[in-house]
């Protein structure tokens, strides 16, 4: 498992809510290449609940499609927009019991349209939501127009 650079860290006006590292108010993700897969481990905290001590729903959805996004910046060197995100909750992520893990992984892909699968697992392995997510990936030349100019791993 190998550390992905972030390939925007220094662009002037990056600010993503998900994987901007100086975000004050963002979840600061970071990701990882496990083989064909993208994984990102998360600590979750009381600011990110909906009931007491349970991760809210919504935050779920975003670190997914955040994950699902940079399997497709990492292992197909584009950028991409989501079309569609479809979720699954299974249980409950619980605030105070440690870190999460979301593995990404490709489904499919026909032509610019790709779909991405990500499950995420609690502290103690348990499957806790899946995420089904289809996006449209922008060629080459468009994503050079937003700044993408690769995407390596950390040495």
């Amino acid at each position: 498992m190998k550390k992905i650079k972030n390939p925007w860290a220094d662009k002037e006006g990056y600010n993503c809510f998900g994987c901007a590292p100086n975000n004050p108010m963002g979840l600061k993700m970071q990701f990882y290449e496990d083989g064909d897969e993208v994984l990102s481990i998360w600590q979750p905290s009381t600011h990110h609940q909906g009931w007491i001590d349970t991760l809210h729903g919504g935050i779920i959805a975003t670190l997914v499609d955040e994950t699902g996004a940079w399997l497709i910046t990492r292992k197909l060197q584009t950028t991409a927009m989501t079309v569609k995100l479809n979720m699954h909750y299974r249980r409950p992520i619980m605030t105070n019991a440690g870190s999460i893990t979301l593995r990404a992984r490709l489904a499919q892909q026909m032509r610019n349209f790709v779909n991405v699968a990500v499950d995420v697992v609690d502290s103690d392995d348990n499957l806790c939501a899946q995420g089904e997510i289809i996006y449209c990936t922008f060629d080459q030349e468009r994503a050079r127009e937003m700044g993408f100019t690769g995407c390596d791993l950390e040495d």
